[in-house]
């Protein structure tokens, strides 16, 4: 039986949300025999259903059926496998098991939601969608001058799918400190910010398929700055206290 066992070591971003939907992917399309596990809602009505497709938003993914869809979010210690249940009971939260193999959910927040709700998501703010929309993240940066730079990125309503790496690896790769204004930031360096927050976004995909990511970490929960071999500075930053790496010589504080 081929068996894909995964477990999320940090607070997953919207790359390895991707993955993810890739493993599922072989399921779409496909009817659900039986539905278990303890989240808080009734299983039943999910069986006999077919998967129609399963949907991405930033951190977050959508197992669309007909009017109903399920909403998945791994927080920080979510975890999944595919095709056999690898942890127990109380830590399962929903498994759907098809005619051929089946997925498993655990330690995560799994709720049934109505599918006209996928209808108001701004898919437009998901930073590693087709749909993605540069301007309008732009648009959203202008419009809060007092915001920190490090609290923008983790903005999920202005980079859907963007985690805590992401953050610290785009401010190291644009030379930005994380408790910077965006008031104060340059266009130039919010045109910067925008478009290194995709690219690096890519580039943790593939570096996350091939299991070399953190090889290729530059400030992310490093120590001295690859550039100037100087220490950096390891501090909680924003209204989310989240940890941020940088270097106060090629980090500009605006």
């Amino acid at each position: 039986m081929y068996l894909i066992q995964v477990y999320i070591q940090h607070m997953p971003e919207g790359p390895s949300i991707l993955l993810m939907k890739e493993d599922l992917q072989k399921f779409a399309g496909k009817k659900v025999v039986k539905a278990d596990g303890n989240a808080k809602f009734e299983k039943e009505p999910l069986e006999g259903k077919i998967l129609k497709e399963i949907r991405t938003f930033g951190k977050q993914t959508y197992l669309v059926f007909d009017e109903i869809s399920v909403r998945i979010h791994l927080l920080m210690f979510g975890s999944y496998s595919i095709d056999e249940q690898t942890k127990p009971d109380k830590s399962l939260r929903l498994s759907l098991q098809f005619k051929v193999g089946g997925m498993y959910f655990y330690t995560c927040s799994v709720k049934l939601i109505d599918s006209k709700g996928l209808e108001k998501i701004d898919w437009e703010a998901d930073i590693m969608s087709e749909e993605w929309n540069p301007e309008k993240a732009e648009k959203k940066l202008k419009s809060n001058p007092e915001m920190m730079v490090c609290d923008a990125l983790m903005n999920q309503d202005i980079f859907s799918g963007v985690g805590n790496i992401i953050k610290n690896e785009v401010l190291f790769r644009i030379g930005v400190q994380p408790e910077s204004l965006l008031g104060n930031m340059p266009p130039k360096k919010i045109k910067e910010l925008i478009t290194e927050a995709r690219n690096y976004s890519f580039d943790f995909l593939k570096w996350k398929r091939d299991f070399v990511l953190k090889k290729h970490w530059l400030a992310h929960t490093k120590t001295v700055c690859p550039k100037c071999g100087e220490k950096l500075i390891k501090k909680q930053t924003g209204k989310g206290k989240r940890r941020s790496f940088y270097c106060v010589n090629d980090q500009t504080l605006y």
